[in-house]
């Protein structure tokens, strides 16, 4: 069976909470393409050439989840050739056998246009960035000023900007606990599923 999930949102919306859980329940790949662009950020050189050559051993680098490595990803995935250089990865991952779910920013609208399910996760940047701020730690308002910054850089370059694809499910996760946004998700992939 082929069955593409594909979930799109803001940083610390929630998506990667979301996105595990569903491949977990059920069955399905994984791929945090977030990842992708991290790796290709905390490589250095030229990014291209970076993203041409990513292997597994480059996702599976201890400091992908840092604040450091999140911004160096936003700001490689705004240049397209690197974006273009991961697409195809992220579309054989996507049409898989066995269903997967792919979690990003731009994976309904670009990579995924046909996925079966689109979900958009997200919540408002004070409550974004006080869960990233309980991560990472830091200057509160530090913290959410770089989500601001980013949000404003995911959502208006010029190659696939962050929004959530015109047949999305909105889940917003501001006031939601972890629970009730996974069954939410869930409810519309077995809805889907039939």
């Amino acid at each position: 069976m082929i069955f593409t999930v594909a979930v799109d949102g803001p940083a610390a919306a929630g998506k990667g909470t979301i996105s595990r859980a569903l491949a977990d329940r059920f069955g399905f790949a994984h791929l945090d393409t977030g990842l992708l662009y991290r790796a290709v950020g905390a490589k250095g050189g030229d990014p291209v050439q970076a993203a041409e050559g990513l292997t597994p051993e480059d996702l599976a680098r201890g400091d992908l989840r840092t604040m450091a490595a999140g911004e160096a990803a936003s700001k490689v995935a705004a240049i397209p050739a690197v974006r273009a250089a991961l697409v195809a990865f992220q579309r054989n991952f996507a049409r898989r056998a066995g269903g997967a779910v792919l979690d990003g920013r731009d994976i309904g609208t670009v990579i995924c246009p046909e996925a079966e399910v689109k979900l958009f996760v997200t919540a408002s940047a004070e409550v974004r960035a006080h869960r990233r701020w309980l991560e990472v730690g830091g200057d509160a308002a530090q913290v959410l000023a770089e989500v601001r910054a980013r949000d404003d850089r995911d959502m208006n370059r010029a190659d696939a900007p962050l929004k959530p694809a015109s047949d999305a499910v909105l889940i917003d996760t501001s006031d939601l606990s972890i629970d009730a946004a996974v069954e939410a998700a869930a409810a519309e992939v077995a809805r889907r599923l039939g």
